[in-house]
């Protein structure tokens, strides 16, 4: 994977860490906790998919 992949995997995966973290405080994942104990599950997918983007991004620039 080039370095350009990596730095762009990285910067999408903190977009969607912010826009997670965002939908996880949101007044409808405030509700879906109150009712389920769960936030919404736009927030989680979000928050998994920046998680795992962020993570290949970042073990992308740590190679060689």
């Amino acid at each position: 994977m080039n370095k350009g992949t990596s730095v762009a995997l990285l910067v999408v995966g903190i977009i969607l860490l912010v826009f997670g973290l965002n939908a996880y405080h949101s007044a409808s994942s405030d509700v879906s906790r109150f009712f389920t104990g769960a936030p919404t599950d736009k927030a989680l997918w979000l928050l998994i998919g920046g998680l795992v983007a962020g993570i290949v991004g970042f073990l992308g620039l740590a190679r060689k």
